[in-house]
């Protein structure tokens, strides 16, 4: 959502200009070697996950990938898509059949139990679709332009759109994204907290009713003349601790209770 979006002509002019910038283009999917599935719909990408329930979690065990090349068009301009970059960015309507790892003969290892649940999910784009493609363009070898994952981020491909994608992506919970937020405020508002804390005035003790002899120095200070009341530096120091460690919290949750996409440990 928040990469910025360009025209497919502009995809191009980056390409040939060399600036890597990850940026979003739309447009119609087209392929003059498509491949039909059992339905007969023409397909350009299509992707079979294999996966077993293992310590509560889905894994990947085997992966089959059928992919032709494709472009994408925007009236008369037309970009590449290099497929190869798919695998985790990815964001269709899956298609899931679940059973047994007994039922799957062919693809499953033999150190899994035959009776552990299993599933295969099923992901795969067509050439009559419209898609929001992400990714960084670049130039292939021959000169032709294309959109391909670089600067760190994948090269992610839907047929959906955002609001739909993002549902996908969460399997339709709303609780962790949630909760992902809710630390993040946490985070904002210790921050405010301590922010205003060394704002305020501290308190400062009445006078003593007794004469008191001046050494020539503040006693508040550690005797080594006037200065500031207190260590603010040490709090400000310990506010932004407070803040990172509730950021680095909430992205900790965020990986370790998302589930494994191709590529991930367990794939």
């Amino acid at each position: 959502s928040a990469a910025p979006a360009a025209t497919i002509a502009e995809a191009n002019e980056l390409a040939r200009s060399g600036v890597a910038r990850y940026v979003r283009v739309s447009g119609r999917i087209d392929s003059e070697s498509d491949f039909e599935d059992a339905d007969h719909r023409p397909l350009v990408f299509r992707q079979t996950r294999f996966q077993a329930r293992l310590r509560g979690r889905w894994t990947d065990f085997d992966r089959v990938v059928e992919q032709v090349p494709f472009e994408l068009n925007e009236g008369l301009d037309t970009i590449r898509i290099d497929t190869s970059g798919l695998a985790e960015g990815l964001i269709v309507i899956p298609r899931e059949t679940e059973g047994l790892i007994g039922d799957l003969p062919d693809h499953a290892p033999e150190d899994l139990a035959r009776d552990l649940p299993a599933r295969v999910v099923v992901e795969h784009v067509s050439s009559v679709e419209h898609a929001i493609v992400i990714g960084v363009p670049t130039l292939d070898a021959d000169g032709t332009a294309r959109m391909a994952a670089g600067l760190g981020r994948p090269l992610i491909l839907t047929t959906l759109e955002q609001p739909e994608a993002m549902r996908i992506l969460t399997e339709g919970s709303s609780a962790r994204p949630r909760l992902a937020a809710g630390l993040l405020i946490v985070a904002v508002v210790f921050v405010a907290i301590g922010l205003l804390m060394l704002a305020l005035p501290g308190s400062a003790l009445a006078a003593s009713p007794d004469p008191t002899a001046i050494a020539g120095s503040d006693t508040r200070s550690g005797g080594e003349g006037p200065g500031i009341v207190g260590a603010p530096l040490v709090a400000m120091i310990v506010v932004v601790a407070i803040g990172m460690l509730t950021t680095l919290i909430v992205l900790a949750y965020v990986r370790l209770t998302r589930d494994p996409r191709p590529g991930d440990e367990g794939s």
